[in-house]
């Protein structure tokens, strides 16, 4: 067998196929077929984050993620264009998000907490919220409650919760 390994064949087999095969394959769910796509614009797609974010990095980062998009979305490529100008397209997108998230304005909420006095709404921030607390206590001893017998049911619900004493009942 030429000594190729399994995987050389696979790819040898699949170069002989069509880039509109392949798509075709990728769409029908053919993980296989993916390979050589991947294979043959890994390369486009990196070179395009490299040179709009100028971080190798984050570049590697979202050239991954362009094809994990490309995965997901491949069957919205129509053929119209070429299919490294659709890539091309995804990924520059891709890149003007990753921009649009680095430029929202993060705010520690310490600064809120420096600008107001002691007594603000902002200083409840990390404390326990008082409308839930107990809640699961209260959702456990129901629990607990509607598995007790009936007579029982009756006089833990006229001690503990109504608050008569034992000899009351």
């Amino acid at each position: 067998m030429h000594g190729y390994t399994l995987r050389e064949r696979k790819l040898e087999k699949l170069d002989r196929i069509s880039l509109a095969e392949t798509i075709e394959l990728v769409r029908q769910g053919d993980t296989e077929a993916f390979e050589p796509i991947y294979t043959n614009y890994f390369g486009l797609v990196h070179s395009i984050c490299l040179r709009m974010l100028g971080d190798p990095v984050e570049a590697e980062d979202v050239a991954q993620d362009t094809f994990v998009h490309l995965l997901r979305k491949i069957h919205m490529f129509r053929g119209e264009s070429a299919f490294s100008s659709w890539l091309y397209r995804l990924t520059t997108n891709l890149v003007l998000m990753r921009f649009r998230r680095r430029n929202r304005k993060l705010s520690s909420l310490d600064e809120f907490l420096d600008d107001e006095d002691e007594g603000s709404a902002y200083r409840e921030i990390g404390g326990p919220d008082l409308h839930l607390a107990g809640l699961f206590d209260r959702i456990n001893l129901q629990a607990a409650i509607d598995v007790l017998p009936e007579g029982y049911k009756a006089a833990f619900i006229l001690h503990d919760v109504h608050g008569y004493e034992h000899r009351e009942g």
